[in-house]
Parts: C-alpha cells; sequence; structure tokens
C-alpha cells in the first residue's frame, strides 16, 4: 500500500511539473536553483490571453505575463565561478514539457520541427540564466521571428548576444547586474548594436559572455 502511495505521489508531481528536472552538469557550484523574484507580482498561469509586443521590427513579451524573474542565489560569485554554466540552472525549477505551455499562453503554434539548424521560434529566459535569471514561467516566452530570418539574424540568435555581451560586463565589473536585469526585461535591443560592436573585436564563449 504505501509503495502504490508513493508511486501515486510521483505521478501527481509529474503531472503538475511536467516531469523530472534533467541532470545538472558535474561540479556545478551549490546555490537554490529554484529561487525566483519576479520583477513584478503576476498571476501564473496568466488570467487571459498573453499579447506579444512589437518594436522596430522585434518581438516582445507581455509584461503583464512575462515580466521576468531573477534568482536572488546567483550572486556575483556564483555567476564568475569557473563551473558554472547555464545548464546548471536550466530545467531544474520548471522542465522543459512545462515550459510549452507557454506557447498556449501566447496562441503561438509551435513549430513543426523547431530544432536546429532550422529553428523559428525559442522559449527563451526573459532575463537570461547568465544574467542571474530565474528557470521559471514568469521569466519564459516563446520568442520568434523575424518572419524569414535565419540563421543568426534570428531575433533570439541576436538576443543571445546581448546576453553573452552583458554577462561579459557584468562579470568583469563594468555594468551592475540589478540594472542589467532590468534594462533586458524591459527592452533588450538597447544594448543590441554594443553587443554587436563589442563581438566585432572579442572572441564569443559558449555559455555566456
Amino acid at each position: 500500500m504505501q509503495l502504490i502511495r508513493i508511486a501515486t505521489i510521483s505521478l501527481i508531481a509529474i503531472a503538475v511539473c511536467g516531469g523530472p528536472a534533467v541532470a545538472k552538469p558535474a561540479n556545478c557550484p551549490a546555490f537554490n536553483v529554484k529561487g525566483d523574484r519576479p520583477l513584478d507580482a503576476v498571476a501564473i498561469p496568466p488570467a487571459g490571453l498573453c499579447k506579444v509586443r512589437t518594436k522596430a521590427g522585434f518581438q516582445f513579451p507581455d509584461p503583464t505575463c512575462t515580466p521576468g524573474a531573477v534568482n536572488p542565489a546567483l550572486t556575483n560569485a556564483i555567476l564568475k565561478n569557473k563551473n558554472f554554466r547555464t545548464g546548471c540552472e536550466r530545467d531544474q525549477a520548471t522542465s522543459a514539457t512545462r515550459k510549452k505551455i507557454t506557447y498556449d499562453w501566447y496562441a503561438i503554434k509551435k513549430p513543426a520541427n523547431n530544432r536546429e539548424p532550422h529553428m523559428i521560434c525559442e522559449l527563451d529566459h526573459l532575463i537570461s540564466i547568465e544574467l542571474g535569471g530565474a528557470d521559471t514561467l514568469d521569466n519564459i516566452w516563446p520568442q520568434c521571428g523575424p518572419d524569414g530570418a535565419t540563421g543568426e539574424d534570428r531575433a533570439f540568435k541576436q538576443k543571445d548576444l546581448v546576453e553573452n555581451y552583458l554577462a561579459a560586463q557584468i562579470r568583469a565589473g563594468k555594468m551592475n547586474k540589478a540594472d542589467v536585469q532590468k534594462g533586458i526585461a524591459q527592452d533588450w535591443t538597447q544594448y543590441l548594436a554594443r553587443s554587436k560592436a563589442y563581438y566585432a573585436t572579442h572572441k564569443k564563449r559558449n555559455d555566456g559572455g
């Protein structure tokens, strides 16, 4: 009877969370992977339909659904730790399966065969993990387009460049992490020109910065 009860509880947990968390890479520094402090308090799941905003051809999430959230446990010391990478937190608080519900929230049909090199949409951390972002649904949205874009011209690839640039600036002590977190949540494109200029003379890291 006890074994049946344990199995039932496990199945319920999987149904609610969308499956178990993936295994973390070896040697990750110790921190709370489930930390979640949203920039604004919102209802999860959202009470109504989430609406993508558009500016200068780029899409932005609905702040009433995806305000952005940080993990307070991702301190500057953790982010600078040589063993830290985004995989130390990714899919730990919220499974990859569970994150797909955000397509429904935004009434966006998940593209078929949505994988590289032909990926159209990415389930994006609005405040990226390497900037101290949380792995929670108030920080996740489906970032797509622009229509017809390929390769590095896709919006999520350009935002990746911004995230890498900002992570490098935080680690170097040139930008304040809290200011960066608020700035990227409000409008990540404000850093795009600086990011492109920076990587014209610097080599990109594989995992942020």
